[in-house]
């Protein structure tokens, strides 16, 4: 999927000098959130987009303090990914929900992401990148930008200064707060620990395989032991009969995988 340079420009326009009030959050985000729909090949049956958005919400009410108003995405692509853009939108690739093999793997998942919204990380990476860092980071990420000629060199200096940010320190907030949320929503937060031992285990098989997912969201043994750390502390009692798996879940990830190939160039 090759994009003009243009894409990348639009993407740019944000905040400089200090971090935007919540007000100022949601009209950049719904500014960004209304480019990459227009470009993304995003998933429309209304039985697949109905089941992320009631996951989504349950996790949102119990981890949002703000009052946004939350969106929630399947982006039809092959590529492993799953992402969130200020102001409460958050996007969970097909191919991440295909490998998923129960709910509290996609729930923890997602509250990772809305963690990285309620804790304002992509914010402050705006900030730390002048404006460059947040808008060129989605283009590439999510739309393929990268791949179009001369814009290698821009997408690598903005892409490397958000991420270089948002690499451990923001990762484990992150972590600690899908946790916490899905503990909240009454569904069980080991599911994290099994969705890192999935992508490991499909790194190990395919180095390649997952490079946008590692590169978005690097995993080390350090953040798996933690997150395995926060869990250990939570008291045994509230770990009682907490949700792991529903049929629910289970009709959602077989009308994912019954879906139509995804669109040529998202792998």
């Amino acid at each position: 999927m090759r994009r003009p340079i243009s894409l990348i420009l639009l993407f740019t326009a944000g905040l400089a000098g200090c971090i935007a009030s919540t007000q100022e959050e949601v009209q950049l985000g719904a500014s960004y959130a209304a480019q990459i729909n227009a470009k993304l090949p995003l998933v429309q049956d209304p039985e697949v987009n109905a089941y992320i958005n009631r996951l989504g919400d349950s996790l949102a009410k119990v981890a949002d303090t703000r009052n946004l108003q939350w969106h929630f995405y399947v982006v039809d692509s092959k590529e492993v990914n799953a992402f969130a853009v200020p102001g409460g939108y958050v996007y969970v690739n097909r191919g991440l929900i295909e490998r998923f093999t129960k709910l509290d793997e996609l729930a923890t998942t997602m509250g990772h992401e809305i963690g990285h919204v309620t804790q304002r990380h992509t914010m402050k990476q705006q900030q730390k990148s002048q404006g460059i860092g947040i808008g060129t980071t989605l283009a590439c990420v999510l739309t393929r930008v990268c791949s179009a000629p001369g814009v290698g060199d821009l997408v690598n200096v903005g892409a490397g200064a958000v991420m270089a940010g948002f690499s451990r320190e923001d990762e484990a907030e992150s972590d600690r707060m899908g946790i916490a949320f899905a503990l909240r929503a009454g569904i069980d937060p080991r599911g994290m620990i099994n969705t890192f031992e999935i992508l490991l285990a499909e790194r190990k098989a395919k180095p390649d395989g997952l490079d946008a997912m590692f590169m978005t969201h690097p995993l080390e043994e350090s953040r798996i032991q933690q997150a395995k750390e926060v869990i250990a502390q939570i008291p045994a009692a509230q770990m009682v009969g907490l949700t792991e798996d529903t049929p629910a879940f289970q009709r959602f990830k077989a009308k994912v995988k019954s879906l139509p190939p995804s669109p040529a160039g998202s792998r």
